[in-house]
């Protein structure tokens, strides 16, 4: 049986927390006061809106244009403009900045670094290059469902030196088709579920679906990334497996990543990028949270493979209902932020929701 609701379980962590990864200055995402307020803020070159991806400002501007634009048809969200879950994505940008984790790991240029322009989001950087596609994506698709006025042309600086990454609308529906079809759906459906008959519960559960659909094809698309992983050590390519794991869960459970939770989910993340000799839940410069949380997506990743995979599909099996997805966000999030929640107990409660689907 679940013990803490969301609210008690933020009230005894934010104390504890405290000393963890910062991600938010004045109780918004780092660098959000900088970031472009309307799309002309950023540069534009013959009536076309010309970004620069692998500048933070310019992901972080894009994070804010899609949230203002979006906000009006988040009202079966809740009251306030921070309900959204599109908030989970400048926020974890955020974390990777300040972790380090969007630098250069190749050690050949300063890009990200103190000693270098810290704005700078290294093309080499694994985890940079999964934010391309939850950034870049589905900003281009947003100006495509013209969410920033109608026929307002968009497309990406490239990156010197590779060709790894798509610039253009067309560009990235060609090389990932899946993907954009999905974030064009999300918009399209969000539009159009201002009209919907749904009660609001029902009309949540839907646009946080094709919310999750599109992110995950995003992060299922990042495969093309892998090989930037040798550019790691051991312990931080178990944890990059683990995190893009856990998302199999949140997903599932059409996770309303609203800054406040987002905020309290991603805060324990570790700090900094994982060494050789890290080894959770005993890394001595990291806080007890940190620790925990490295520990329990390690549990989470593990388990699933000695069970053959069978976990991610049971929890996606029992999450077959508005009420079954609200039980699995509450249980994720005692999981995830309350060291006393046992394991077993989450295991025991996966089965009972799955048979009664």
């Amino acid at each position: 049986m679940l013990r803490l609701p969301f609210s008690c379980l933020l009230l005894a962590l934010a104390a504890s927390i405290a000393s963890s990864a910062v991600i938010v200055d004045n109780g918004m995402p780092i660098m959000w006061s900088q970031a472009a307020a309307q799309v002309t803020d950023l540069p534009v070159q013959n009536n076309i809106v010309v970004a620069n991806p692998w500048n933070f400002l310019h992901r972080m501007s894009f994070y804010r244009l899609i949230i203002t634009a979006t906000n009006p048809f988040m009202n079966s969200m809740g009251p306030s403009p921070t309900d959204s879950p599109l908030w989970g994505l400048p926020l974890q940008a955020g974390w990777m900045l300040t972790s380090g984790r969007l630098a250069d790991p190749t050690g050949t240029t300063t890009c990200g670094l103190q000693t270098g322009d810290t704005m700078c989001i290294s093309p080499q950087s694994w985890w940079g290059c999964v934010n391309h596609f939850t950034s870049i994506l589905p900003f281009l698709s947003a100006a495509k469902q013209d969410l920033f006025g109608e026929g307002v042309q968009v497309q990406m600086e490239a990156p010197e030196g590779t060709e790894d990454y798509c610039t253009t609308y067309a560009d990235c529906t060609t090389r990932h088709t899946d993907v954009m079809a999905k974030w064009d759906a999300f918009f399209q459906g969000l539009k159009a579920s201002s009209t919907s008959p749904l009660p609001d519960n029902e009309k949540k559960d839907a646009i946080l679906g094709l919310y999750w659909d599109a992110h995950m094809a995003s992060l299922h698309a990042s495969a093309a990334c892998n090989a930037k992983q040798s550019y790691y050590a051991s312990p931080e390519v178990s944890f990059a497996s683990s995190w893009l794991n856990s998302a199999e869960y949140v997903s599932a459970a059409n996770f309303q990543s609203t800054l406040e939770r987002s905020v309290l989910f991603l805060t324990p993340l570790p700090g900094r990028v994982l060494q050789e000799g890290d080894s959770p839940p005993n890394i001595a410069d990291m806080t007890q949270e940190e620790n925990h949380t490295l520990n329990v997506f390690s549990w989470m990743k593990n388990m699933n493979s000695i069970l053959g995979g069978s976990l991610v599909s049971m929890w996606r099996g029992s999450m077959c209902s508005v009420i079954t997805r609200e039980k699995g966000r509450e249980m994720l999030e005692q999981l995830l932020l309350d060291p006393s929640f046992p394991t077993s107990t989450f295991l025991s409660i996966i089965t009972n929701m799955a048979t009664s689907c």
